[in-house]
């Protein structure tokens, strides 16, 4: 799956914040996304297998 550093993922579970978003941003790319919810701005990382079973959809802004 190509994800790329600026991407946002619209994901298939929600984070358990108060807004309950389900895009993330991605900050970084590796073994591991590092994401940022859009709703919160928590900041966290993520093994790349475990994120890419949850992507949705991307979403690109040169698209």
């Amino acid at each position: 799956m190509d994800v790329q550093k600026g991407d946002v993922l619209v994901m298939k579970k929600k984070h358990p914040c108060e807004q309950k978003a389900d895009k993330m941003l991605v900050l970084r790319t590796g073994m591991d996304f590092k994401l940022r919810c859009m709703g919160c701005g928590r900041e966290f990382m993520i093994p790349r297998v475990k994120a890419e079973k949850n992507i949705r959809q991307i979403l690109r802004d040169g698209l």
